[in-house]
Order: structure tokens, then sequence, then C-alpha cells
């Protein structure tokens, strides 16, 4: 396989990431409907501060606190509250996307994995464990935790020296000596994801090939221009493995 490494995103590119299911049984647990009307006016509150989160503007804490805000003060509890029932609710619900299981098991033990997300531990943990998928991601690598968000450079430059010392450690264990080992190379690394302006123009200010999810059909902008272009998860399975060929 040419790629050494596939570095996901997480939500809508592996897993299907249903907000306003997740809110409605989030405030269902407070006896509140929470109406069409009430995520559109969370969605208002909460995109802008996702924008100004991977700016740098606010905190991972900040985002998660200040769109909880409004309804904390509206039911008497804390944001942090209403913030962690939320990600409860989502994980309780979380899947993944259609082809996600076949791709990943045509993947395994023929590439090392990762993801690189701009979403929060504690629900990503939570979406691992319950999908069985810990254990097949060889690094995760998770904004909150480092305080940088795609597209920043900075968390692509922390995964890759995750990923040289992972190399490095695989290396020596296999030639059993002690010695510094080259680390890997980033032309052998794809990142792949669904949000053109963080996940591939991450990648490419980060020099990685990359391979945008479009399930959408949506238009790329001008200054942003993914290695592969894909509208399933089965369609980048083909692509890094084709299927044998009749004849």
């Amino acid at each position: 396989m040419k790629y050494q490494w596939i570095l996901f995103d997480a939500d809508e590119t592996l897993f299907h990431f249903d907000a306003f299911k997740g809110l409605q049984i989030l405030f269902s647990r407070f006896n509140v409907e929470f109406t069409q009307e009430d995520f559109d006016y969370y969605q208002q509150v909460n995109l802008k501060l996702w924008v100004s989160y991977q700016a740098g503007e606010v905190s991972a804490k900040q985002l998660q606190e200040q769109r909880f805000q409004s309804w904390a003060e509206k039911l008497n509890v804390t944001p942090k509250v209403l913030n962690s029932g939320f990600l409860n609710a989502m994980g309780d619900i979380c899947c993944l996307l259609p082809g996600g299981q076949v791709l990943i098991d045509a993947l395994k033990g023929k590439v090392r994995l990762g993801i690189i997300t701009n979403g929060f531990t504690a629900l990503q943990t939570i979406r691992l464990q319950r999908t069985g998928l810990l254990d097949i991601f060889s690094l995760v690598v998770i904004s909150e935790e480092v305080g940088l968000a795609k597209p920043d450079v900075g968390i692509f430059e922390y995964a890759f020296d995750r990923m040289g010392q992972l190399e490095s450690e695989k290396k020596r264990e296999r030639i059993e000596q002690p010695e510094p080992v080259e680390t890997f190379d980033r032309n052998r690394v794809l990142m792949v994801g669904d949000n053109q302006h963080s996940d591939i123009k991450g990648g490419m200010n980060a020099g990685i090939d990359t391979c945008w999810l479009n399930r959408f059909d949506e238009s790329l902008a001008d200054n942003i221009k993914p290695t592969y272009q894909v509208c399933s998860l089965l369609e980048l399975k083909e692509l890094l493995i084709p299927s044998a060929v009749a004849v």
C-alpha cells in the first residue's frame, strides 16, 4: 500500500453525528421538549463558537459551556451539567457511518490507523469503546488535550511526533536493538475528513496527502485542493484497496 498511516477525522467521517437527536435525549431527561426551532438557535450559537475554537480564540471548556449558557439559566443547572449530559447522550446513539466497518476491516493490519479530531475527549473515548475500535487505532489525537485545533498545523506536528515515536518503537522491537531509528515518512501519510476547511486545509498545511469525504456533493473552496475526493467510505476503500477484477 502507498500509505504507512491513514489519519481520520471522527465526526461525520467515521462516526455519524446526530446532534439534534442527542439534544432531544438530553432535554427529555429534564422533561423539556426540544424542538427544531430550539435546535436552530442552538446551532447559531454553537457554530460561531466552533469557528472561534478552531481559530484559537476560545478554549474547549469555553465552547462546551457557553453553548449551553442560556439553557442552563432556564433550567437552573450549570452549563457543565448540560454539556456532560449531551456528550453522554451522543455516546448512547453513536454509530459508524455506512461502510465504516468494512473500510476499517479492510485496512486493519495493512496500514497504521489514527484519528485527529477537534472533538472532545469524553465523547471520543466513549465512541471508540462502544464501537470496539479503541484498540484498532494506534493514535488518537484530540484537540481538547493538545490545546490546538485543525487546521492549525501544530496539531498535525504533534501527531507526527507521536507517530514517529510509535514507528521507532515498532522498528526497535523488530530489530531488537535500542539504537535510534529514522522516523516515519510524512509522504506516506493520508488525512481523511469531511470538513474541507479543517481536515483538508489542515492536511495541506501539514504537507500530507488528503482525501475529502464529500457525502453531500458540496463545492470546494478555491484555495483547497484535496489529493483525492470520494463520496462514501466504501469508495475510499476501493481507492485504497481495489477489489480484484474478474477476467
